[in-house]
């Protein structure tokens, strides 16, 4: 069955592979500890690094940066980014802080959504419905291979507001998306092969096997 998009997101962007555990990126010799790492080839962790950039940019430009909302804003979108990071450094040898750490993220990211809706509603301007031009626009984007933040750069650091939040919006829905994904994965994983202590039961029984 596919899996369900979460609301406001659906025919907004393409349906991407999830690079969603960071066990198949790096290599380790055999053992209890599960390679680990890789955390920059994770599709959550290239968007959340979009997002972190294009909200430094943004802030600067658009929140007093005297104020409380500029650096809550930012720092929201870097516990988004060094979250995901943690999280697969971890993974070796912890899949709960693993899973925590991920969680942290998407909530971070949840917590910047709001700030940049708060920033549309206060000054009466509309958030772009999944079915709007630039909408639409962003989807073609991201089909490109490897987007990247010069993919997105013109919408990001457009001079009217509207457009520069509407298309962190976007980006900031991806993301989410993608952790969403993730964490169904890493929930999945778990059940599966367990965390580190059964892990260890099952190479020490291997050992004494051999």
């Amino acid at each position: 069955m596919a899996e369900r998009k979460p609301q406001g997101t659906e025919g907004t962007f393409r349906d991407e592979k999830q690079l969603s555990s960071p066990e198949s990126l790096s290599s380790s010799p055999k053992g209890f500890i599960p390679p680990h790492g890789g955390y920059e080839q994770l599709h959550s962790f290239q968007k959340a690094r979009i997002v972190y950039d294009g909200t430094v940019k943004f802030c600067d430009r658009f929140i007093d940066k005297r104020s409380r909302t500029h650096d809550q804003m930012v720092q929201a979108a870097r516990s988004g980014k060094q979250n995901i990071l943690e999280g697969s450094q971890a993974s070796g040898t912890s899949k709960e802080t693993e899973i925590k750490l991920t969680n942290v993220a998407r909530a971070s990211l949840e917590e910047l959504l709001e700030d940049y809706r708060d920033f549309l509603r206060v000054r009466g301007i509309a958030e772009w419905p999944k079915e709007h031009p630039h909408t639409r626009r962003l989807r073609e984007l991201n089909r490109q291979p490897n987007p990247s933040y010069e993919t997105f750069q013109k919408g990001i650091e457009h001079s009217d507001p509207a457009i520069a939040a509407n298309v962190m919006i976007g980006l900031i829905k991806l993301t989410n998306y993608l952790l969403d994904q993730q964490l169904r994965r890493l929930e999945q994983d778990f059940l599966k092969e367990g965390g580190l202590r059964e892990r260890m039961t099952r190479a020490r029984l291997a050992a004494r096997n051999r």
